[in-house]
């Protein structure tokens, strides 16, 4: 029998939808710029477990979500640019905790055109910086919703 062909599986499947319902906010952004060989993404390296992933954080009283975005782009990643007022869509994740289980997070992302890449920033010396191929970003990074929305974005972008 299937997972949810059982009145027990379909209640899982609901309590495992609408546990996503809860989850906190944080906004993106997706830094990119155009080269003779396509698309580039800017990835940084989390500060605790060093994987690949876009400059994200909380949202900031003080900032709309996609000026959050760009802020966060230049702590992490040391870049300005042009960023988007519509994300380009969001990927959910669990946010690994220094202390307490995982957080359920939503992302929104916004595009972020380059146009200033600094030599030094904020969390320099925390965390890697790498240009790479839109496609080659989205097989190093770990959600599978960021992936796919690297890989919308540089299909748009080719389109375009």
């Amino acid at each position: 029998m299937r997972r949810g062909n059982t009145l027990i599986g379909r209640f899982r499947e609901r309590l495992h939808a609408l546990s996503w319902v809860a989850h906190r906010q944080q906004y993106a952004a997706l830094p990119w710029c155009e080269t003779k060989a396509g698309v580039e993404i800017l990835l940084i390296t989390s500060r605790e477990t060093r994987r690949w992933v876009i400059p994200k954080g909380w949202p900031m009283i003080t900032l709309a979500a996609h000026d959050a975005a760009a802020q966060e782009a230049w702590e992490e990643a040391g870049v300005r640019g042009e960023i988007g007022d519509t994300p380009l869509g969001a990927f959910r994740y669990r946010k690994r905790m220094k202390s307490g289980p995982p957080q359920r997070c939503r992302v929104d992302v916004y595009p972020l055109a380059v146009t200033v890449e600094a030599k030094d920033w904020p969390e320099k010396r925390q965390r890697q910086r790498r240009w790479v191929p839109a496609l080659e970003a989205a097989r190093m990074v770990e959600e599978p919703g960021l992936r796919l929305l690297i890989e919308s974005f540089a299909a748009g972008r080719q389109a375009a």
